[in-house]
């Protein structure tokens, strides 16, 4: 017999040493693993956010104010120049990118031009000018600000928030906030564990610059207004509601960089506080020399040009520390602060997707997820056990150490778990012994057809090879593009499902083997034992193609039903493709009371407010429609619906997208699921004929419609989970598939004359026990998952495990009859040769 060499036998036990080795760290707590030796493996699974709560928000960058904060700085280095060099004008003014002023001597016209094109020299060693400069006869000078200009000051603008959003994480009690740049002018912010999402929020609302300015006392700010502001003045309004206008200097006489160490003190009320500050040297300097000099007037203490205080100068402390009083409660003052130790944001950042959970909420997912994984692989193992013996607790344990090297790969590579992830785990439970069963069949097979018992595993586990390969890369293929769609929590169940099947292949071929050929050793047998049950399968002679007119016409009008269903009633999208914010609420007293949530919140003219109770009764789910006020006015309605229950409920996630977000999701997933079908099909073709191919395709489209048909019915949101479920089961149906085209095939150059209905139906007879087998390790698998994985995951099983059973039914009558239809072989040969067959037994080939 064939057999491992001790080296190769070592090798592979050692792969699987480091793998527990790895995994290790899983089962300690973070004070016992800081006190194990440091050559051992310290690296544990890294929670999703989903698993461990806190924020996932992305955040959009204002181009608008860095259009802003550029015109305005261009004007006043203009309107400095040209006073420097005693250039009179008029008009200067900005609109949008171009800047316009009149010389008031047409002769100093190329004078001033020449004088303002240093300003267009670009930062950085750009070729590109920041802004062009055109001139006319009559002294008018047009600087046209170029869009790579703004290009650029929103990339540097993009660096710069990272810093500051990060500080103002911390500042809101986050731990290790990962902040990434997505696209040109958003930012990616997760903050795992960040028990306030509200207060982290709430500081990001602001740019947060403060300003010091001068009262302009000349005027009242209403004689202004009905008047003629004076120059170098403007009109700005306090926060007050309603707002008090204020006339004020323009130059700034304090800068934020002169200030430092912002902190809040109490006041003489709980409504008052003060806002506390020290000075560097040259801003003490400054300061007390503003004091000095302006005695008597009113200074304005301005955030984000607004007024925030306005104090009598004279009454400020002067040294090396200052505070400004202010009618704001502690608390308040304290998000103040926070922002402002964090530096002021080069421009306003908008929210445009938020995905919040609370820390506590992930707990019984977790157990639940833990629980079906539990009972899955006991009902997986106790059934191969059942049909294989011995051979079947090999492909148990070959299913332990599977699951043992998935945990130790998501640790080694730091890959985030999720819920969709231990999902994806269970899932893995089921398709794992799929090899395995593929490898026994094979080898029962050689068995029959002479094979010594030795020969045999050594042919079974070589010709089962290319064919698990085949199975297994279209579900690559869709773990791939599931990578690339979508959320964190997509990408970890994508994550989660190519270790797996990567890890499945080294257990079914490499860890399986020695064991069992050194149990054929030491038991000296010739054959396999007679706990092997599952030649229940022998001898199936079923005319699967003598019905395919049927069948084929049956689900063809099945097909056309559930697409008339989705065109008719529409699938019930979720906020992932409407746009929109879902809000789980859990009272903090007895059960939710549906009606009060839908009376209450009507009342804020919210459009369409949905509402429904989750299994735990004292739950409720809250979905908003899109408020057609773009990604502010989203937040908007957030912050209305908080204020409003936030006495009675807590807000356990909150799910928000704004209609830029969702309009990408929705093309990005419908790009998806074509990228990953075509890749399918030239894969398919590649390896198999062309007829191969269209017939996958049909089959997977088929279990596609039926699946969102399966939505329809139920009323199943869907979403980018739903996205996945569809692209596992394309991926799954398309494995079944490969299968079965793999031994047609093989039976193809084997018998060169048999009629291809009678090939086909062989062909299925030969793999229908492991079509059966699989089927049901998955579907055992899913039903645990189901029925124990929790509310967040029971949807996504509950589809998947609708889809698996439509896929393993079409692998069988879509699939097959397709070939037929496109001829595999020609007709006239297959009906030369049915007609001489016709006689003998249906279904009965000699194969």
């Amino acid at each position: 017999m064939h057999h491992f060499s001790r080296w190769k036998t070592f090798l592979i036990w050692l792969v699987v040493a480091a793998a527990a080795l790895a995994a290790a760290p899983n089962l300690f707590s973070a004070n016992t693993l800081s006190s194990l030796p440091q050559w051992l493996p310290h690296k544990a699974l890294t929670p999703g956010l989903d698993i461990e709560g806190g924020a996932h928000l992305v955040v959009k960058i204002e181009r608008a104010d860095i259009v802003k904060n550029r015109l305005e700085n261009t004007v006043a280095s203009v309107r400095s120049r040209l006073r420097d060099a005693n250039i009179r004008y008029t008009g200067l003014a900005g609109n949008d990118q171009t800047i316009q002023v009149r010389i008031t001597d047409p002769a100093q016209t190329d004078q001033a031009a020449s004088l303002l094109s240093p300003l267009a020299v670009a930062s950085g060693g750009s070729a590109d000018p920041d802004f062009t400069i055109t001139k006319s006869a009559d002294g008018q000078l047009n600087l046209a600000i170029s869009g790579k200009s703004i290009d650029r000051d929103l990339a540097s603008a993009l660096q710069r928030s990272i810093a500051i959003v990060a500080h103002r994480a911390v500042e809101a009690g986050g731990a290790d906030p990962v902040i990434t740049t997505e696209g040109r002018d958003r930012l990616t912010v997760q903050i795992p564990g960040l028990g306030d999402p509200q207060r982290f929020k709430d500081l990001l609302s602001q740019p947060g610059k403060i300003t010091f300015r001068l009262v302009d006392a000349s005027v009242t700010p209403q004689d202004a207004m009905a008047g003629t502001v004076p120059a170098g003045s403007e009109i700005v309004y306090s926060q007050d509601d309603p707002p008090i206008a204020y006339l004020v200097e323009r130059a700034e006489v304090m800068h934020q960089s002169d200030l430092g160490d912002f902190a809040v003190e109490p006041g003489n009320s709980p409504d008052d506080s003060f806002l506390s500050f020290n000075f560097n040297l040259d801003g003490s300097r400054r300061f007390a020399d503003l004091v000095q000099k302006n005695a008597g007037r009113t200074l304005a203490v301005l955030l984000d040009d607004q007024v925030l205080a306005a104090p009598e100068i004279s009454k400020l402390q002067v040294g090396d520390s200052s505070r400004i009083p202010l009618a704001y409660a502690p608390d308040e003052t304290e998000d103040l602060a926070a922002m402002l130790r964090s530096g002021p944001l080069p421009a306003g950042l908008t929210i445009v997707e938020e995905r919040t959970i609370d820390p506590g909420l992930s707990g019984g997912a977790i157990r639940a997820g833990l629980l079906a994984g539990i009972i899955g692989a006991v009902l997986v193992a106790g059934l191969m056990i059942g049909l294989y013996g011995m051979l079947g607790v090999i492909a148990s344990l070959a299913l332990l150490v599977n699951v043992l090297m998935i945990i130790a790969v998501l640790s080694v590579v730091g890959a985030p778990l999720t819920l969709p992830g231990v999902a994806g785990i269970v899932l893995m439970i089921g398709i794992a012994v799929d090899a395995s069963v593929l490898i026994y069949e094979r080898i029962r097979e050689e068995l029959k057809a002479g094979l010594h018992l030795d020969q045999a595993i050594s042919a079974g586990y070589s010709r089962a090879f290319m064919t698990v390969v085949d199975a297994n890369i279209t579900t690559l293929i869709a773990s791939a593009i599931l990578f690339y769609l979508g959320s964190d929590a997509i990408r970890g169940f994508a994550v989660t499902l190519a270790t797996g099947i990567v890890t499945t292949a080294f257990t079914a071929f490499l860890f399986t083997r020695p064991l069992v050929e050194a149990w054929v050793r030491r038991r000296r047998l010739k054959h396999l034992p007679k706990s092997v049950h599952t030649d229940v399968f022998d001898g199936t002679s079923i005319r699967f193609m003598g019905i395919r007119r049927y069948s084929f016409t049956a689900l063809a009008a099945l097909s056309l039903v559930c697409m008339l269903g989705v065109a008719a009633s529409g699938l019930h999208l979720g906020v992932d493709f409407t746009g929109g914010s879902l809000i789980e609420a859990r009272s903090k007293q007895g059960p939710a009371d549906l009606e009060d949530i839908r009376s209450r919140l009507s009342e804020l003219n919210l459009g369409d407010v949905e509402v429904k109770r989750l299994r735990d009764p004292n739950s409720a789910a809250i979905r908003l429609q899109s408020q057609g006020g773009g990604d502010n006015a989203e937040q908007s309605a957030i912050s209305l619906v908080r204020s409003e229950l936030q006495d009675e409920y807590d807000f356990r996630r909150v799910d928000v997208v704004g209609p830029a977000v969702s309009g990408e999701l929705a093309r990005t997933a419908t790009l998806g699921v074509l990228a990953s079908l075509a890749a399918i099909l030239i894969y398919i073709w590649i390896r198999f004929e062309w007829q191969f191919a269209i017939g996958a395709i049909i089959a997977t489209l088929h279990d596609v419609i039926l699946t969102l048909g399966f939505f329809v019915v139920t009323g199943i949101e869907f979403n980018l989970t739903s996205i996945a479920a569809l692209l596992v089961i394309v991926g799954y149906s398309l494995n079944d598939t490969v299968v079965v085209y793999d031994r047609m095939r093989e039976n193809l150059k084997r018998y060169t004359r048999m009629p291809l209905p009678i090939l086909i139906d062989a062909s299925i007879n030969q793999t229908l026990s492991r079509t059966i087998l699989t089927a049901a390790t998955t579907l055992l698998a899913l039903l645990a998952l189901t029925l124990f994985g929790g509310e967040v995951i029971r949807p996504f099983a509950l589809i998947m495990l609708f889809g698996v059973a439509v896929g393993t039914f079409s692998s069988i009558y879509i699939a097959a009859p397709v070939l037929i239809l496109f001829r595999l072989r020609p007709k006239s040969y297959d009906d030369e040769d049915e007609n001489e067959t016709a006689g003998g037994a249906p279904g009965k080939a000699t194969v």
